[in-house]
Formats: C-alpha cells, sequence, structure tokens
C-alpha cells in the first residue's frame, strides 16, 4: 500500500512539476531553510496528514512536517495544524499538490462524518462505493473510513456485484447467479442489485448472499426487508443524501451505500500560510 501511494503521489507531483517550477527557481537558486503553517479556515474532520507529509518527503526526505492534531480528530477554523519546515523551494513546489491532497481526503471524512453521525443508533453500516477519482481511490476510501464509515468493493476483483447490466447480459438474475457460483471461489459472496419487489423475490430465489436495493421507496423498503426475513444481507442505494436519511434509518437494512461520499464531498478550507525563513 505504502509503496503504491508513493507512486500515485509522485505522479501528481510530476503533473504539477513536469520539468521545474519556474517561479520558486528564479527567486531561490540555493538551500535557504523556512518554516510554514497548514491552518484550517472551516470546521472539519482532519484526514490525509501522513499524505500531507508525504508529498513534501518525495520531494526532500529532509522536509519535517509537525503536526498538532491527528487524522480522524474535529478541527475548528483558525486551528493550527501543522508546521512544515524544510527548504523553502520544496514547500512552495509541493505545497498545492499537498494541499488538493488534504483538503479533498478531509472533506470526504467530513461529509461521511455527518452522514455516520445522522444514523448513529440505527444498526446501518455507512458504505462507500467505487464512484471515486479516477487514481485517487485509495486515498477516498481512506478517507471515508476516517469519517467512521467502511468500504464496499476496493475494486471489480473483490467480490460478485450484479448490477442491471449484468442481469440483462445473462438474461435474468437466476442465469446470472447461477454463472456467479460457478466460476467464483465459494470465499466470495454474491450480491444482486434489485429494482422491485419481483426482483427481489427472483434474488431470493437464486439465493443470493446480499440484496441491494436501488432506488426503491421507503415503503418498498420496508416491504422488501420483510420478504427477505434475514434470508440475505439487505443494502439499499441511490440518491441518498443528508436531508433523506431519517426516513431511512428506519427501513430494516442492514447497510446504505453512497457514492456521494466520494463524488461530491465539498473540499475542507485549509490553507499553508506565513511561510517564513528560518
Amino acid at each position: 500500500m505504502q509503496s503504491n501511494r508513493n507512486r500515485l503521489i509522485l505522479a501528481a507531483l510530476q503533473e504539477d512539476i513536469p520539468t521545474e517550477d519556474i517561479s520558486i527557481n528564479a527567486i531561490f537558486t540555493d538551500y535557504t531553510k523556512g518554516k510554514a503553517e497548514l491552518l484550517c479556515k472551516q470546521d472539519g474532520i482532519i484526514a490525509g496528514l501522513d499524505v500531507f507529509a508525504r508529498t513534501f518527503a518525495l520531494l526532500d526526505d529532509k522536509t519535517e512536517v509537525i503536526f498538532h492534531c491527528q487524522d480522524g480528530d474535529a478541527v475548528q477554523s483558525g486551528e493550527l495544524l501543522a508546521e512544515v519546515i524544510g527548504d523553502i523551494r520544496v514547500i512552495l513546489s509541493g505545497e498545492r499538490t499537498a494541499l488538493n491532497y488534504l483538503q479533498r481526503m478531509s472533506g470526504i471524512a467530513t461529509h461521511t462524518r455527518e452522514i455516520v453521525d445522522l444514523l448513529e443508533g440505527s444498526g446501518i453500516t455507512l458504505l462507500d462505493t467505487r464512484k471515486t477519482t479516477p487514481n485517487n481511490r485509495i486515498f477516498e476510501k481512506y478517507a471515508v473510513k476516517v469519517g467512521g464509515g467502511h468500504n464496499h468493493r476496493f475494486s471489480l476483483s473483490d467480490g460478485v456485484m450484479l448490477k442491471d447490466n449484468h442481469i440483462a447480459a445473462a438474461g435474468g438474475i437466476k442465469q446470472a447467479v447461477a454463472a456467479a457460483r460457478e466460476y467464483a471461489s465459494f470465499v466470495h459472496k454474491i450480491e444482486v442489485e434489485v429494482e422491485n419487489l419481483d426482483m427481489v423475490k427472483e434474488a431470493l430465489e437464486a439465493r443470493a448472499d446480499i440484496i441491494m436495493l436501488d432506488n426503491m421507496t421507503p415503503a418498498d423498503m420496508k416491504e422488501a426487508v420483510r420478504l427477505i426475513d434475514g434470508r440475505a444481507l439487505v443494502e439499499c442505494s441511490g440518491n441518498l443524501t443528508a436531508e433523506n436519511i431519517a426516513i431511512l434509518r428506519d427501513t430494516g437494512v442492514d447497510y446504505l451505500s453512497s457514492g456521494a461520499l466520494t463524488h461530491s464531498s465539498a473540499i475542507l478550507d485549509l490553507s499553508l500560510k506565513n511561510l517564513e525563513r528560518i
């Protein structure tokens, strides 16, 4: 995981510095030690501090980052979160990439924590999805966990999930599940996405391990849970928001998956300020 993380951060740095940082090289030609402050400008949950520090370290492993918080902490506007000490050229060249990671991950963690708090006491587990930014999945799914959520499949290799197009291509739920059971190892559970109560019954007859209720009304979800009656785990998904969570709490589902955690979370406002020579 660490080598994969380094590879992705390096790619982000290479995107931002394809040959050189013209601005900083025009001002500083030699090593000049400096210090900058990481400041919080918005209340939220911080996530990605190690990625933030690693971005600078990959430019110069002598860069020191002193943290005054840790991942998962609730932070407040005006709070000093960290100090970055090292070559001013490195601090300035790495600033934007490091902040991009930290702001994005903290925004996801903040949004996730809000939904987790709304679900508290319901017995429902909050899940993310694969609707992540390309090449940033490890960072974004980590941020969901920091916020108190859980990860669904990490990739297509992790589990069998038969959605509408799989079912249509196979000729039906029964055929799709049968083919999956024949191919996949017995250690893999089989999840089937359904859109109505008739499909719920088909998935039960096919002995699906997990049934995902996609874009169903709360009333139909409750009826689906009654029909399933513990014979499969129940997940619901589709256009879930903070506003409709209260309704979904009482449906009886086991899991709630939300693509919005990773594809629609706003960043947490953070900045690197007060750079000075030391």
